[in-house]
């Protein structure tokens, strides 16, 4: 794997860099030729990956019938961008071919405005099925699916079936099951397409019929469809209503995007960006975007920096503490870190819950007391030998038991904070990925410096 990825990797700088060098010499037909025999998906990373003046110019040059191919693919900002510039009867045009929930995804972050005049200039069955969906929110298995589902009836026969496919004359390239249905629309099991093409043609569906099939509530939120789709190995799912009609199926295309989506929210999240900011967005935009949460971060330091002020006479009288002072704040940050990342991660794919939290809790402090020893007696000896013998002062010793201490209070409540604070979030219905970081890094700078300079304080005071 890691050879394959390799040679995508430099497959795809080379071919943007063949683009960027015609583009340059403004060779757009031969841009033009390149873009239109690339696939879709490899169009949309080029438009991600290059800066919004040439990025228009490629626009523009994608063939229109291919438009909404594109689109599909490319970062929500981005899509919204060039989709908002398009006539409504233009976007229906370039999306029609697409599946429902793909248009539905290009439609649900326009202006409400736009979005019914797209879906007025559609045929009426599409309308439906779009506004269906639509009505949904996208972050349920309902704004997940989509609608075009083949299902049968179980009495009929694998001939009936086969011959009706055949007159279908094409299935979605995701179909890899189709779902049986009673008269009232409810779903009963599923048939593989292995299992049509192995049975004989006399044999009901019924016959074949595999019961074992869980289908998913329509409001179940996408992070635990995508559980769902993981712990199972499913390439798609039936989707029921609240009585137990099949609605549509969600396919493994859309649950990866879920998997990305969810894992780009966590890692930008922790640096107070979103995760469909886009890399090459205008000076001023990211500034501002930016700003926010610099303002936050400046807000919990001073915080912070005003527990140093309360110890201002210890620290005069042993300037030491001052070049020591920052060790403590940092490693009970990183250990705090470790612990949160765990735990945040642990929810994400539902292995914490209240049953076995305790035990993780009372595993994470049992890590952090034997870490905080370990290292308050490696930095202790460090501190004590380097103001003895390198840089004397009679506070050697003392300097060394306070650091000491210290470090081990800190590791302990940074692993504390840690594993608390995403249950505590998660209860408040706040993203503990978006601000959990911040919250513990204050935290452990304050505890460190308290802890740091409080005892010293009782030493020297």
């Amino acid at each position: 794997m890691p050879i394959l990825e390799n040679f995508e990797n430099e497959y795809s700088s080379d071919q943007l860099q063949r683009v960027n060098e015609a583009l340059q010499n403004g060779k757009f037909m031969q841009v033009r030729t390149m873009l239109n025999e690339l696939p879709a998906a490899d169009v949309a990373h080029f438009l991600e990956s290059t800066p919004p003046k040439e990025r228009d110019i490629l626009w523009r040059l994608i063939n229109t019938e291919r438009e909404g191919q594109v689109l599909q693919f490319l970062d929500d900002e981005i899509r919204n961008e060039y989709a908002v510039k398009m006539e409504p009867a233009e976007l229906a045009a370039a999306t029609r071919d697409l599946e429902i929930d793909d248009q539905a995804d290009i439609l649900g972050d326009l202006p409400d405005e736009m979005v019914q005049e797209v879906l007025a200039s559609m045929r009426v069955q599409d309308r439906h099925r779009i506004e269906h969906v639509l009505s949904y929110s996208e972050d349920t298995a309902g704004g997940l699916m989509n609608t075009n589902a083949v299902t049968v009836r179980p009495e009929v026969t694998i001939e009936v079936v086969m011959r009706y496919i055949r007159m279908k004359g094409e299935l979605s390239k995701t179909t890899d099951c189709i779902y049986v249905v009673d008269t009232d629309d409810k779903f009963i099991g599923s048939v593989s397409l292995s299992s049509l093409l192995t049975s004989q043609p006399e044999q009901t569906i019924d016959e074949v019929l595999d019961h074992e099939i869980q289908p998913i509530p329509i409001s179940l939120p996408d992070d635990e469809v995508a559980k769902l789709f993981e712990r199972r190995d499913l390439i798609s799912a039936p989707v029921v209503d609240e009585n137990g009609k099949l609605v549509g199926r969600i396919t493994i295309d859309d649950v990866v995007d879920v998997i990305i989506e969810d894992a780009d929210h966590s890692l930008m999240s922790m640096a107070g960006l979103d995760e469909n900011d886009d890399t090459f967005a205008p000076v001023y935009t990211s500034a501002k975007r930016r700003a926010v949460w610099l303002g936050i971060n400046l807000i919990t330091v001073m915080v912070a920096v005003s527990v140093i002020g309360v110890f201002e006479e210890t620290i005069k009288i042993v300037t030491a503490l001052a070049i020591l002072q920052p060790i403590v704040p940092s490693m009970g940050g990183i250990a705090g870190t470790q612990t949160l990342t765990l735990v945040i991660r642990g929810l994400s794919v539902g292995h914490i819950s209240s049953n076995n939290f305790r035990w993780l809790m009372m595993k994470e402090l049992g890590v952090s007391v034997l870490n905080g020893i370990l290292w308050a007696i490696v930095v202790g000896l460090c501190v004590y030998l380097w103001f003895n013998f390198i840089q004397y002062s009679v506070y050697a010793p003392q300097l060394s038991f306070i650091i000491a201490g210290a470090m081990i209070i800190n590791l302990i409540v940074g692993a504390t904070v840690g594993a608390m604070l995403p249950m505590i979030m998660t209860k408040m219905n706040i993203d503990p990925a978006l601000s959990g970081g911040v919250v513990l890094t204050t935290v452990t700078d304050m505890v460190g410096f308290f802890s740091f300079l409080g005892l010293a304080t009782l030493f020297f005071m």
